[in-house]
């Protein structure tokens, strides 16, 4: 049974070493809930606190490290990929999450985020509403990614990769690419190629002290500074994070130099080599766009189970190399599946403070133009202009549509058609304007009477990416 009585000062939840011992013995452990986290955050701006819940016997049954930051007047209580629970128990969730609550009321927390390490479920975002959580307007940590299994043998894992990576990764061996663990004495250049990653790639990084402290608190239990090198000259280096059953590529960067010997494609099977051999059954690439992950949930629920990065249906040849878009481009490749997560969700616990915090965000994210479209959306475009167009009907076919201006025109082509459907109605696309769509109806004339006709409904599903979707509700009508 549970202790009715939670208490305030809980050694678990002050002791580093027990606390890292829970996280990582825990079905969600993540490296985001570690005490070094808590720590590195703690140097640059955040606070820290644990709050634990103790149930038969004082073992631990749940537990939560939250961060605390002030932001333009309002505090913020954040737990990334937390709470540690049992998510199919309720009664405990709902009991830690309300001593939660006390100690960020006590902080005076706007609002409780939490990004819980669940994934993007019916059933798992039910539970979060019943808990009192909303979907928050922003997500901090990355929703979408790809996860390698590395349970199977090395052969294993390699021969589940696409064939051109199997092959980058022997071509940078035989070209005599060497992957090392860094030491202190490696940081200075380490910093210099994420500056250098960041300015070739557009990615906004850290600052130098930010790397440092993180290679202090998590090195070398927790975690890996791999540098690629050839010819005593670094080219690149990935950071990976452990904690219980899983690792993650957190931060990676990549010279300019060298380039041609597949550094890239070596830091990653080292990495999971790393990994594998530290206990983890599973690597975590860490994010993609998760436009992806959206694909991935839909083609999961109409074929079961995790679906591999390679099954998604996109022509990663067509994609622009900058931004996510260029990321998903590499990491799909390493044979792994994709997963998507229920992202951020939040209690607010101050009214007034917490639409403000909403108003904020709404208008960020509406300052932009359409001069600050993302470069990857841009070159998107660019590169699938000409597809698109190959794919338009010839001009005779399209000369064969005539479209429909005005209300009483198309009730009227309706009237001359079979089971004409309300979803075809004006009225209809008329409702559907005001959430967003466009409607355009078309009918093809013949003699007598048209032969068919549709309302055609389109919106564009993500600002800032060049594509619109297309809907014929209940259409077209015509003589099956």
């Amino acid at each position: 049974m549970m202790e009715s009585v939670l208490h305030t000062q809980d050694p678990l939840a002050d002791d580093p070493a027990a606390w890292d011992a829970f996280v990582c013995g825990h079905a969600h452990a993540h490296f985001l809930q570690l005490d070094a986290w808590g720590r590195l955050k703690s140097r640059f701006g955040w606070s820290s606190q644990r709050v634990c819940l103790n149930g038969e016997g004082g073992r631990p049954c749940g537990g939560v490290q939250v961060l605390f930051r002030r932001v333009a007047g309002i505090t913020l209580a954040y737990a990334p990929r937390g709470p540690l629970v049992d998510w199919s128990d309720p009664a405990s969730t709902e009991a830690l999450l309300e001593r939660v609550e006390q100690v960020a009321r006590s902080q005076g927390a706007a609002f409780l985020k939490l990004e819980p390490d669940l994934l993007d479920t019916d059933e798992n975002r039910a539970r979060l509403r019943e808990l009192g959580f909303r979907p928050s307007p922003q997500t901090i940590q990355p929703r979408s990614t790809i996860v390698v299994d590395l349970a199977p043998s090395e052969d294993e894992i390699l021969a589940r990769m696409k064939s051109k990576w199997r092959y980058n990764i022997r071509l940078a061996e035989r070209k005599g690419v060497a992957v090392r663990p860094a030491s202190p004495g490696d940081l200075p250049r380490f910093l210099e190629i994420m500056q250098e990653t960041a300015d070739r790639d557009g990615f906004a990084v850290h600052s130098g002290a930010y790397y440092r402290t993180a290679y202090e608190l998590f090195t070398p239990d927790r975690g890996v500074f791999l540098l690629a090198e050839a010819d005593g000259c670094i080219l690149g280096g990935i950071v990976v994070l452990i904690a219980g059953a899983t690792a993650w590529y957190v931060w990676g960067a990549s010279s300019n130099q060298g380039r041609n010997l597949m550094p890239n494609h070596a830091l990653q099977w080292a990495g999971m080599q790393w990994a594998k051999a530290h206990g983890a059954v599973r690597y975590d690439l860490w994010g993609i766009p998760d436009e992806i992950g959206q694909v991935a949930v839909g083609m999961s629920r109409g074929r079961g189970g995790a679906i591999p990065a390679t099954d998604i249906p996109v022509d990663v040849q067509s994609l622009p190399r900058g931004d996510l878009w260029g990321v998903f481009r590499f990491k799909q490749g390493f044979g792994g599946v994709v997963e998507r997560f229920v992202g951020a969700w939040d209690r607010p616990l101050r009214p007034l403070l917490y639409q403000g915090y909403r108003a904020g965000v709404a208008l960020r994210r509406r300052g932009g133009t359409n001069r600050n479209l993302p470069h990857a959306a841009r070159e998107l475009a660019a590169e699938t202009l000409a597809d698109i167009r190959s794919m338009w009907p010839p001009a005779q076919a399209r000369e064969a549509l005539s479209a429909v201006d005005d209300p009483a025109t198309w009730r009227a082509v309706l009237a001359q058609l079979p089971e004409p459907h309300v979803l075809q109605s004006w009225e209809w696309g008329e409702v559907k304007a005001q959430t967003g769509w466009r409607a355009q109806r078309y009918v093809t004339p013949s003699t007598g009477k048209p032969a068919a006709a549709f309302q055609f409904l389109t919106r564009q599903p993500f600002p800032g990416l060049p594509f619109s979707i297309g809907y014929i509700p209940k259409g077209p009508l015509l003589n099956w």
